[in-house]
């Protein structure tokens, strides 16, 4: 994935920011929480070659990716719930997977920095001067 990819459709991310209203902040904090447990999960299925702990949890970050507009994450769970289904099917393991387990993490990683960036601005504009860069 090249750095001028964009990660996530920011007219959607406005949409679901406008839907949610109050309650958009608390809503991405749950995107996070099981965000990180999906990916962990895929994870350890991957490691545990098994195609059928998969489905799930890419199914969730699925969808919870796509409500923030998160679109790249989206396809990437999806590519790794269809290919897991796929396996399931033909009793097989998720051998073929593994490319794209490989490349979850630090997308969702890129992904979720970049929504709590913009979801909360003030903290990427703080001061570098003060107290703490006088007392290094």
């Amino acid at each position: 994935m090249t750095g001028n990819e964009q990660l996530v459709n920011w007219d959607s991310f406005s949409q679901a920011r406008t839907e949610l209203g109050a309650n958009f902040v608390r809503i991405l904090g749950y995107f996070r929480e099981d965000g990180v447990k999906s990916v962990a999960r895929i994870e350890e299925a991957m490691r545990a070659n098994n195609a059928a702990s998969m489905v799930i949890p890419a199914h969730t970050l699925k969808g919870e990716a796509r409500q923030f507009g998160a679109d790249p994450l989206a396809d990437l769970a999806e590519t790794i719930e269809m290919a897991a289904r796929s396996c399931v099917e033909r009793q097989d393991t998720p051998t073929n997977v593994l490319e794209h387990v490989v490349a979850l993490r630090p997308l969702f990683e890129a992904t979720l920095a970049l929504l709590e960036r913009e979801s909360n601005p003030l903290v990427e504009r703080r001061p570098v001067f003060g107290r703490r860069s006088l007392a290094g």
